[in-house]
């Protein structure tokens, strides 16, 4: 089988390299967490990667706003690799930070193969606070998205202070159309969150909690995935293993759903 290597850039802020590139590991990809000074300086190639994954948290102290500078580092020093990189079919992934790292370096929503314009913006949590919490989300089954294939409903912990998706009402109205709006918050019972606070913990536009490009092999989400690696990470996991005791089923047989979702992105690789 085909080895899959996974970038998780790291540096200034960044964290959740070490869950993320655990993450990979567990969805059998060999993750290298690698600082962005050496993919810029050429000691890492980024063309020796299958999948690129810009992190979450605070990259430069989200100075001059979340995820700008490092957009702008990105872009001034590799930006035509990039675009060689997305044009060769690799992947990449944003969470959290690395979402809006990607919608600053125009990677998102890339309508019409425009890879370098920005539209999309994720601003101030209406709330007005950081919001650290479990949400549950909603798949739309009409994405073309890789990395949520197979996945309908999934519950994943938001920790941010700017992830209210905001864009021009016919940039929302495109993405509706052309099915690019990958998840949405929800209410418990899965039904559409409609804005309320706190199942809707920002404030997001028609609920958007993550987009993809066209292809589907450029993934943003506030959301980590990344930190639902255990079934145990759930805060609501005792209660059900409990309840599936009960019941006589199984509790934590096989990967979470967070996991799923790196198992897609490397199963897609393996699968070529």
């Amino acid at each position: 089988m085909a080895k899959v290597n996974a970038l998780v850039l790291t540096g200034y802020g960044l964290n959740c390299d070490h869950e993320t590139a655990h993450a990979f590991e567990l969805a059998g990809a060999e993750a290298h967490r690698v600082h962005i000074n050496s993919v810029i300086d050429g000691a890492v190639r980024l063309e020796d990667h299958h999948i690129l994954v810009f992190i979450g948290g605070f990259g430069w102290g989200d100075d001059h706003g979340a995820g700008v500078i490092q957009a702008v580092r990105f872009k001034t020093n590799l930006g035509r690799r990039l675009l060689d990189f997305v044009e060769r079919g690799r992947l990449v992934l944003g969470i959290c930070n690395g979402f809006q790292a990607l919608v600053n370096l125009g990677l998102l929503p890339g309508f019409d193969g425009d890879y370098r314009s920005r539209c999309v913006a994720l601003i101030n949590n209406e709330c007005g606070n950081f919001r650290d919490q479990w949400v549950r989300l909603t798949v739309n089954p009409r994405s073309p998205c890789l990395f949520t294939k197979g996945i309908s409903l999934l519950d994943l912990p938001v920790r941010h202070g700017e992830g209210k998706l905001y864009a021009d009402g016919r940039v929302i109205e495109r993405l509706k159309q052309e099915h690019q709006i990958v998840l949405r918050y929800a209410l418990p019972d899965g039904s559409p969150a409609g804005g309320r606070f706190p199942f809707n913990p920002n404030g997001s536009v028609e609920d958007i909690a993550g987009i993809c490009d066209p292809t589907g092999r450029i993934f943003g989400l506030m959301p980590h995935p990344e930190a639902y690696n255990d079934w145990a990470n759930h805060p609501d996991w005792l209660r059900e293993r409990e309840a599936a005791k009960r019941s006589g089923k199984p509790f934590g047989a096989g990967p979470t759903v967070g996991i799923q979702i790196f198992q897609n992105a490397v199963a897609y690789f393996q699968g070529r």
